[in-house]
C-alpha cells in the first residue's frame, strides 16, 4: 500500500511566514528558513512554500529566499506564487525547488502547464487550486485566483481534469471554506477531485487534528495532506502526527 505523505505549507508574505483564516487577517509567525529547517528535522515528507502576494502584486518568485530554504531541507520542495513564465519556472527550479505550483497563472495562461511539463517533466508541474462551494457550478465548487480574492467562471472538477490533460503531474487542492479553520478538510471536494483525476491529490485547508488527516487520506482518497496551523502553533509536531496516523492504520513514512 502506498504510504501517505505529510506536507507542511509555509505561506510567505514580505519574506516572513504568515497565517490567516480563509485567506484573511494574516499574522506574522516567523522566519521561513528557520521553520523549514525545523520541520525537516521533525521528519516532514515535503515542504510547500507559497508567496501569497506575488500574483496580486504582479511580480515573480523571491529567488534568494527560495535558495536559502532549499539549502536547509533535503526533501521535495515545491514553490508557488507569481510563477508566470517558463523562465520563472526555470529560475525557481535552479534556486533549489523540485516542483513549482501554478495557480492563478495557470488559469490566466493554461499553456504554461503544457509548456512547463514539456520542458521540465510532469512531475515538476503542480496545479494549485483554490476552490469554494458554489451551487451555481456543475460540481458544486468554483475556482478562485489571486489568493482567493478573485472568482472565476471555472468549475473545480472541470478545471482539475483539464489541467491534468494539459500536463499537471499533481494537484494541491485547497478548500477556501475550510482554510485555516482547523475544523477538518473538505472531504466531499477532495474525494470528488481524487476520484476523477489520474494524478496525486494533496488535500489542503482545515487540518486541525490527526483524525482530520486520517479522514481526508482515507475517506477523501487524498494521496497527501497539507498542514500549516496545527504545526505552526506548536500544538503538534510532524513526528507526533505520523505516530497518531500510524495508530489509526494510515500508512506513513517514518
Amino acid at each position: 500500500m502506498l504510504k501517505k505523505r505529510i506536507i507542511v505549507c509555509l505561506d510567505v508574505k514580505d519574506g516572513r511566514t504568515t497565517k490567516g483564516v480563509k485567506f484573511q487577517n494574516n499574522i506574522d509567525i516567523g522566519d521561513p528558513v528557520e521553520m523549514a529547517a525545523e520541520y525537516y528535522r521533525q521528519g516532514v515528507d515535503e515542504l510547500v512554500f507559497y508567496d501569497i502576494m506575488a500574483s496580486a502584486r504582479g511580480r515573480g518568485p523571491i529567488l534568494d529566499l527560495i535558495s536559502r530554504v532549499a539549502s536547509e531541507v533535503f526533501i521535495p520542495f515545491c514553490v508557488g506564487g507569481g510563477i508566470g513564465t517558463i523562465e520563472d519556472i526555470r529560475s525557481t527550479i535552479l534556486a533549489g525547488a523540485e516542483k513549482v505550483s501554478l495557480n492563478s497563472q495557470a488559469v490566466k495562461n493554461p499553456e504554461l502547464i503544457t509548456e512547463g511539463a514539456r520542458v521540465f517533466g510532469n512531475q515538476s508541474i503542480v496545479l494549485g487550486m483554490d476552490a469554494a462551494r458554489d451551487s451555481e457550478m456543475p460540481s458544486g465548487y468554483r475556482i478562485y485566483i489571486n489568493g482567493g480574492r478573485v472568482k472565476t467562471d471555472l468549475d473545480a472538477l472541470e478545471w482539475a481534469k483539464k489541467a491534468c490533460e494539459l500536463g499537471a503531474g499533481e494537484i494541491v487542492l485547497n478548500s477556501i471554506d475550510a482554510d485555516g479553520t482547523k475544523n477538518g478538510y473538505e472531504i466531499t471536494l477532495t474525494k470528488l477531485i481524487s476520484d476523477n483525476v489520474s494524478v496525486p491529490v494533496i488535500a489542503s485547508g482545515g487540518g486541525g487534528t490527526p483524525l482530520h488527516l486520517a479522514d481526508v487520506l482515507t475517506k477523501g482518497n487524498a494521496d497527501a495532506a497539507l498542514i500549516a496551523t496545527m504545526v505552526h502553533s506548536g500544538q503538534y509536531t510532524v513526528e507526533g502526527i505520523k505516530k497518531e496516523l500510524s495508530k489509526m492504520n494510515v500508512p506513513v513514512r517514518f
